[in-house]
Order: C-alpha cells, then structure tokens, then sequence
C-alpha cells in the first residue's frame, strides 16, 4: 500500500532540480517556489540561513526511490 504522500509532476522536477544544484542548493524566488515550499512542508527539504533550499534525507530517499528508480 502506498503510505507517502503523493509528489505533483511539478514537485517532482523540483526535487529533482534541488537535488542537481548539489552544495549551493536551490534560491528563493525561482518559479519552483510553490514546490520548494511544498517539498519543505513536506520534510523532502529545509532552508539554510541564507534561504537557498537543501534536500533533507528524506528527500534524497524519496528521490533515489521515486525519480532515479522508480518501479
């Protein structure tokens, strides 16, 4: 059974562009704004003290397990 919340296609991008963007991460005010604030209420991504977007574990998991190898 499915038990994760489902990712929108747009999420999805954005988590793979934050996931891209390695060590500098992702800035605030890019158009995948709404998702990068989705993925951080989500726990798939948090805020630095400069505001740039970090994936968290968790996001690198679901990445690896949803969009790198998905079943």
């Amino acid at each position: 059974m499915w038990t994760e919340p489902y990712l929108e296609t747009c999420c999805r991008s954005a988590l793979h562009r934050l996931m891209l963007s390695g060590a500098a991460g992702r800035p605030p005010g890019l158009k995948d704004q709404p998702c990068l604030a989705r993925l951080t209420c989500m726990g798939l991504a948090s805020q630095d003290t400069h505001g740039r977007y970090h994936p968290t574990p968790e996001g690198v998991a679901r990445h690896e397990s949803e969009i790198l190898s998905p079943s």
